[in-house]
């Protein structure tokens, strides 16, 4: 629509998701929230089971390489080695049972990629859809409050997440789990001094990475935020580069970003310095931990408490459990990610959507076209404090061309977006043949209502496919008719492709008057009983807008017309002609009965045109 600048859309940034997830706890609630995003995986459970019990065959698998390589050690110094049940007494039946190990893990790591990706990638794909199905099906309240961006990347990067731990990260925590868990048992197995000793220096580890785990997870959330903030300026410039060429605003956006970009890169820096920091005190602290069980596990060889393969599968059992210790910290910090995701998913799809039911669930309406306004009030969800429309009465008859007109704001494009029941109303009704708006199926009420906007908005596949948006089980010869009857055929068959031709990304491919036609093209194939039009033709040149304005007198006919007007040439004919001023109607009447007025505002918006 043309016009309200009151609608005042959520520009203010407030506070961010990555923010916001700084202060996430993973406690009951959150935990009952990351809950039902597992609904997802209900469906592929088998697979997903299939790969938890692949996961599990291959870690106690590979847990069973240091104690055989142990035993090699052993049996290198001649020493009798003997595993109950296995005929394994030479180094050779030990390497070739560590192969067959080795072989068996590789095919149950394999079964475990691909059966979780049989859960991961279909359980994505349905939220990815459920996400978009309620995205789309929300009022228009919803998208006022917030960012494109922000809810692209609902899709995007939340469901990403969430993506990472259902086929990495949550299979990957079990796993190191299960890793400190049978490695611990094995220590004890092989030497219960040397794992009271190794034990005893976790605790310093734990304290450290607890610590600074928290530091460099702010530190990164604080990285990511700035990050975004970059992002949206590159989002507004690419969005809005028309103006910004031409207001010569591309150093202005060179300079608003890089000044963005150093204040990311000053946070990024102080985040690489706790956390190489962290990596090197854990680095030392891990491997001087084996070295003081080395020291000490030489002192129970020569006292003869453990062999030297003992030792040897002791230490490798250790950097093992490190390992595990190490990453716990990682995998916390993306379980905490997923919990964020999750809430921002399932805030999106605990939406109220707007009211509608199944398309096969009811008959179609068959509507006269009789309007009435009574005593409508609104005012803009994100401005309520600021009413649009105060009072707004009138009533167009079936078959009827009624005109707003008025300066920009006066609410004439309020008026026609609760007609379509964009918004809810404040007070009074808007009735249809008799009957609330409101009342309605949505779905059905709107398939009643045809517009052509004066911004054309095309979508970026053929034209075939923007004609027939509204009617898509259209014949070939109804989007010919239809095109023809807009004077877009010329233009359309002169293209190579025809009716295939690809428009771009907005239609950029085509200019604005053949954007214009389409929209027509567009309305007329769908014949609805109640035509909006939003300065239709202003896009076209004289010659196309004459051909055109026939087109739409011939659609008209016979059918409840609402226009709003700009350019008052077009709306000399209208059956009656209704004058906004700050949300009132403040003068009504046929053109001629309006300019019998000398001073009155509709008189007046004539003279300053045809002064123009």
């Amino acid at each position: 629509m043309a016009d309200d600048n009151n609608r005042g859309r959520g520009r203010g940034r407030g506070r961010t998701p990555l923010e916001k997830e700084e202060r996430r706890k993973f406690n009951k609630e959150s935990r009952q929230k990351l809950a039902r995003i597992f609904t997802y995986i209900g469906p592929y459970r088998i697979y997903f089971f299939l790969g938890l019990i692949s996961m599990v065959i291959s870690t106690v698998l590979f847990m069973a390489f240091p104690y055989l390589s142990g035993l090699m050690v052993d049996a290198a110094k001649g020493e009798n080695v003997e595993i109950p049940y296995l005929a394994l007494d030479s180094i050779s039946d030990i390497g070739f049972a560590m192969i067959g190990v080795l072989v068996l893990q590789g095919v149950f790591s394999f079964g475990r990629v691909i059966f979780l990706a049989r859960v991961s990638e279909p359980a994505m794909a349905d939220m990815r859809k459920d996400i978009f199905s309620k995205l789309i099906s929300l009022n228009f309240t919803f998208f006022d409050k917030r960012r494109t961006g922000e809810l692209i990347s609902r899709i995007t990067a939340d469901a990403g997440t969430l993506y990472d731990m259902f086929s990495v990260n949550l299979i990957e925590l079990i796993r190191q789990v299960l890793t400190l868990v049978f490695g611990i048992g094995a220590l004890l197995i092989l030497s219960p001094k040397l794992t009271s000793f190794m034990l005893a220096t976790f605790p310093v580890v734990v304290i450290i990475a607890i610590v600074f785990g928290r530091i460099i997870r702010r530190k990164s959330k604080e990285t990511q935020d700035r990050l975004a903030e970059t992002n949206v300026i590159v989002e507004e410039a690419l969005q809005a580069i028309e103006a910004v060429k031409s207001f010569t605003g591309e150093l202005f956006e060179k300079l608003r970003y890089g000044k963005s970009m150093h204040e990311q890169v000053k946070v990024a820096l102080s985040a690489a310095w706790y956390r190489g920091l962290f990596i090197s005190l854990s680095f030392v602290l891990l491997f001087g931990g084996i070295v003081a069980v080395i020291w000490y596990g030489a002192y129970l060889i020569q006292n003869g408490d453990v062999t030297d393969g003992g030792l040897f599968a002791f230490v490798f059992y250790t950097g093992l459990i490190g390992g595990s210790m190490a990453g716990f910290s990682s995998l916390y910090a993306q379980l905490q990610r997923a919990i964020g995701s999750s809430e921002r998913v399932l805030d999106i799809l605990g939406e109220d959507g707007e009211p509608t039911v199944a398309e096969s669930a009811l008959p179609p309406l068959d509507f006269q076209g009789h309007i009435q306004y009574q005593d409508v009030r609104f005012a803009y969800p994100t401005r309520e404090d600021m009413e649009v429309l105060k009072g707004i009465s009138l009533e167009i008859q079936p078959g009827e061309k009624a005109a707003l007109v008025g300066h920009s704001g006066a609410g004439k494009s309020t008026m026609v977006q609760l007609l379509m029941r964009f918004y809810p109303l404040n007070g009074g009704e808007i009735m249809v043949d008799g009957q609330a708006a409101a009342e309605y199926d949505l779905r059905r009420y709107r398939e009643q209502i045809g517009i052509v906007p004066q911004e054309v908005l095309l979508f970026g596949g053929t034209i075939r496919e923007n004609i027939s948006y509204g009617k898509p089980s259209a014949s070939e010869e109804e989007i010919v008719s239809a095109a023809k009857r807009a004077n877009a055929w010329q233009f359309i068959e002169s293209f190579p492709e025809g009716l295939d031709t690809i428009v771009g990304e907005r239609g950029v491919k085509l200019s604005g008057g053949q954007r214009q036609r389409i929209a027509i093209a567009r309305a007329i194939l769908k014949d609805p009983a109640i035509l909006i039009l939003d300065e239709a033709t202003s896009s076209l040149d004289a010659e196309s807008e004459a051909l055109v304005q026939e087109a739409l007198e011939e659609l008209m006919h016979n059918r409840t017309t609402i226009m709003i007007a700009h350019r008052l040439g077009t709306i000399r004919k209208a059956d009656k002609i209704y004058v906004l001023d700050q949300g009132q109607i403040i003068e009504s009447g046929t053109h001629e009965e309006l300019l019998a007025r000398d001073e009155g505002t509709y008189t007046n918006l004539v003279k300053l045109q045809l002064t123009d």
